[in-house]
C-alpha cells in the first residue's frame, strides 16, 4: 500500500478485513469545532475516531509532546489497531493532523499506514457515503513498542546552532514566523530559531486539499532555501504541521528527517533560547 491513497482506491478497499480506517481530525481552540462530536455526525463507513489529544504526554510540561511507549500502546490498542494491519488515516482539520497520526503511527511499529488524499473534505465533495454514530469494534492487547521515528530535543537544537550540521525547516504562516504577527494558537511572540527556513505547510497542497504532486513538493523545499541532500529537522508550533513536512519529505524518498517535538512551544517560551525574527537570512 502506498503512504498516500486516493478516495478511488479507498472507496473499493472499503470492507477489506485487514483495512482499518481511522479518523484523526483534531482542531485548534479558536475554531470551536468539536472532531468527536462531528465523528459522530458523519464520518467515512467502518471508521474508526482517534482522539490525538490521547496521544500527548500528560507529562510533559510543553502541552503536545509525542506519547511514551505505553501509553501509545494503550491508546492505540483501544482502538483495535493491530501492526499488521494496513491502516488508512483522514482528517477534515485545516491543520491537516493526519500526519501526525501517521508520524506516530509509522514511529510506533505500523509499517501500512497512508493518509486519504484530500481528506473527508474530497470524499464528501465526490458525494461517497458517510454514516453516523459510533464504531464497533474489538479493542487489542498491543505491546509496548520503542518510537523509532528520528525526533530532536531542546538541547540538540542548541547545540545545533553552533554546527548547523542540520537544516531546520518551521512550517508555520510566514507572519508567525518572521514575528510580524504574535504565535496568538500558543499564546507566544513571533518569531523563528536562528538560521531556520519558512514552508508554509499549507504550500504543499493544492486547492482541493489533496498533497502536490513529487515535483511540486520537491520545488517547494528548494524554494524555501532547503538543500535535500543534507540532514533536517522540522519544527512549527507543537510538532502537528510539522509532520506534514515530514510526510511530504518521505513522499520524496529523504529518510531520516527529525521531528523537534517541543518545537515552537518549547523554544519560544523558554526565556533563554535566542530568537530570530524577520525572513529566513
Amino acid at each position: 500500500m502506498e503512504s498516500l491513497v486516493s478516495t478511488d482506491w479507498l472507496a473499493q478497499a472499503l470492507g477489506a478485513d485487514d483495512l482499518v480506517v481511522i479518523d484523526a481530525s483534531r482542531h485548534l481552540p479558536a475554531t470551536g469545532r468539536d472532531a468527536a462530536a462531528e465523528f459522530l455526525a458523519a464520518h467515512i463507513p467502518g471508521a474508526r475516531f482517534l482522539d490525538l489529544s490521547r496521544l500527548a504526554d500528560p507529562q510533559s510540561p510543553v502541552g503536545y509532546t509525542l506519547p511514551g511507549p505505553s501509553q501509545a500502546a494503550t491508546v492505540l490498542g483501544a482502538l483495535g489497531l493491530r501492526r499488521e494491519a494496513r491502516i488508512v488515516i483522514y482528517d477534515d482539520s485545516a491543520v491537516k493532523t493526519a500526519a501526525r497520526a501517521w508520524f506516530i503511527l509509522t514511529g510506533y511499529g505500523f509499517e501500512q499506514v497512508a493518509i486519504l488524499d484530500g481528506g473527508l473534505a474530497k470524499w464528501r465533495a465526490e458525494g461517497r457515503p458517510v454514516e453516523s454514530g459510533s464504531a464497533e469494534f474489538s479493542g487489542e492487547v498491543l505491546a509496548p513498542a520503542a518510537f523509532t521515528g528520528t525526533v530532536r530535543r531542546k538541547a540538540q537544537m542548541r547545540a545545533n546552532l553552533d554546527t548547523r550540521a542540520e537544516q531546520v525547516i518551521d512550517a508555520r504562516d510566514p507572519g508567525r514566523f518572521t514575528g510580524a504577527t504574535a504565535d496568538t494558537v500558543h499564546n507566544l511572540p513571533g518569531g523563528h530559531i536562528p538560521g531556520a527556513r519558512n514552508l508554509f505547510y499549507r504550500d504543499l497542497y493544492r486547492e482541493d486539499g489533496t498533497f502536490r504532486p513529487g515535483e511540486e513538493l520537491r520545488a517547494a523545499f528548494e524554494g524555501a532555501g532547503v538543500d535535500l541532500e543534507r540532514p533536517i529537522v522540522t519544527s512549527c508550533g507543537s510538532g502537528v504541521t510539522a509532520s506534514i513536512l515530514l510526510f511530504a519529505l518521505d513522499r520524496l524518498g529523504i529518510e531520516g528527517a527529525a521531528l523537534y517535538d517541543g518545537s515552537w512551544s518549547e523554544w519560544g517560551a523558554d526565556p533563554a533560547t535566542p530568537k530570530q525574527t524577520g525572513a529566513a537570512a
